[in-house]
């Protein structure tokens, strides 16, 4: 079975291959802008993000076998272009937060994990989107996308370290006002078992 770098390899010298990328990921990086810019909005993300990595699929690392977290790193920042529906956007992510229709039935073994999450993301909701940009976009990457630190890293173009160092430091922002103690993100993966994402950088 081809991996993503095979069919983006592929596609250089034959584009018609790249339909094979889209087929794989399109759904991912829809639901990932629906979440972000509303339904409205999130097909054009999804449109702009496939024109934009078929230009540069020369330039896709190979080394990946998965180009999902490069579509959603392109994906976000052109979701930033959109910075101006920022209300709208976050009164829209409660409300998908709120009801559980972003899941798909092939997906609720996936998300089984993170049904804590969605509960402390619609309480933490007003605190997330007053966030600097960049560290906010490292969580929804991470919580939202369910990519790796490597996999974050890799679609916002820094080091693994950074990226911890990100999500540390938002850990300690959302913790509740007066307590001493850092909040405990419940969308931890098993290597953050004992409550930390890392040492900062």
């Amino acid at each position: 079975m081809s991996t993503d770098a095979d069919i983006i390899r592929r596609s250089v010298g034959d584009p018609l291959a790249f339909a094979e990328l889209f087929e794989m990921h399109a759904r991912s990086v829809a639901a990932f802008a629906m979440r972000r810019v509303g339904a409205d909005a999130a097909q054009d993300v999804l449109s702009e993000t496939m024109l934009v990595a078929f230009r540069r699929r020369a330039d896709f690392d190979a080394s990946w076998e998965s180009a999902r977290p490069w579509l959603l790193g392109i994906a976000s920042r052109i979701v930033k272009r959109y910075r101006a529906q920022e209300a709208a956007q976050w009164r829209s992510f409660q409300a998908s937060v709120a009801g559980d229709d972003h899941i798909g039935d092939g997906e609720i073994d996936a998300a089984s994990a993170r049904v804590d999450a969605a509960a402390a993301l619609r309480a933490l909701a007003p605190r997330i989107a007053a966030l600097p940009v960049r560290d906010r976009e490292t969580l929804l990457l991470y919580a939202w996308g369910d990519l790796t630190y490597e996999e974050v890293a890799l679609a916002l173009g820094v080091p693994v370290g950074t990226v911890r160092s990100r999500l540390n430091r938002v850990r300690r922002k959302l913790a509740p006002p007066g307590s001493h103690a850092a909040i405990r993100l419940t969308w931890m993966t098993k290597e953050e078992t004992n409550g930390y994402f890392g040492t900062s950088a």
